[in-house]
């Protein structure tokens, strides 16, 4: 049998597949609601298995507040 027959039969195949989708899913939300196009094609392009979307969503992404009129 072959190696990736037997790779994509894996339950760990679709684990890895769903979680890399969840967490860039999330992380090309933020970036799109943040107007940070740049990070939204590195996002969209590059694929870590969630790794750099978990960071950008924890460290760069993080919401901007508004400032509050007076």
């Amino acid at each position: 049998m072959n190696f990736l027959n037997i790779f994509f039969q894996s339950p760990l195949f679709y684990f890895f597949l769903v979680w890399s989708l969840v967490w860039k899913g999330l992380a090309l939300w933020r970036a799109a609601k943040n107007n940070h196009l740049v990070w939204f094609i590195v996002l969209l392009v590059v694929n870590t298995l969630g790794i750099l979307e978990i960071v950008y969503l924890l460290i760069i992404g993080k919401k901007q507040k508004k400032p509050q009129p007076l």
